[in-house]
């Protein structure tokens, strides 16, 4: 079957893409891997020793660079809808992580102690309509808030993935009423054309 215009253009840029020729050089699931080393080593997110809840993992990208830092003392748990090949020093979870089941089963993975950090790079199937496309994203992200204040203990960090657009607003509106600094964060990983984004939400005020 032929492909269209558009696939080829994406396949042409998707394999030009200098961070997609690093991660098959340097090991890593996608390129996704090096957003997060690059808002880890501006904001030293991650620690050694540290739990670590990496929500939609697939394929599993930043659950490696997760697991790296974290060690031997650290513990990543990583859910997602999709399974994704096991990964050395990573729990993974495949579910979805709003039912009740599944929440029950990463709360047990916890081990009855709270996550230090929540990250999230979660996305729906994108449509290429920004009407569609972004409610979809930031309602994702809303789910990943609430999960992240039933797990995250005091004074911990959430790292989400969003899009400028509808819904924005009221998320940042949310995230400084649960927690005590918010910053944005673009990395240069991020494909120019998109216009995803993350928040980095820091000292996680607890449960009220």
């Amino acid at each position: 079957m032929a492909r269209s215009k558009t696939s080829k253009q994406w396949l042409k840029e998707h394999f030009d893409d200098v961070y997609v020729r690093r991660a098959q050089e340097e090991g890593y699931r996608s390129r996704a891997s090096f957003k997060l080393l690059e808002i880890q080593e501006q904001d030293r997110l991650i620690k050694r020793g540290m739990t670590v809840v990496d929500l939609g993992a697939a394929p599993g990208g930043w659950s490696q660079v997760a697991a790296n830092l974290v060690g031997d003392k650290g513990q990543v748990i990583a859910s997602d809808i999709l399974p994704i090949d096991s990964l050395p020093d990573v729990e993974f979870l495949q579910g979805d992580f709003t039912e009740q089941a599944v929440l029950d089963s990463l709360i047990k993975l916890l081990k009855d102690e709270r996550a230090d950090l929540v990250i999230s790079d979660m996305a729906p199937n994108m449509s290429g309509m920004r009407d569609i496309d972004i409610p979809q994203v930031m309602y994702l992200a809303e789910l990943a808030l609430d999960l992240t204040r039933t797990v995250l203990k005091p004074e911990g960090r959430f790292l989400v993935k969003v899009f400028h657009g509808e819904g924005y607003e009221e998320l940042q509106k949310q995230l400084k009423s649960s927690f005590t600094s918010l910053k944005v964060r673009k990395p240069k990983a991020s494909r120019a054309r998109s216009s995803e984004i993350y928040l980095l939400a820091s000292g996680f005020r607890g449960l009220n």
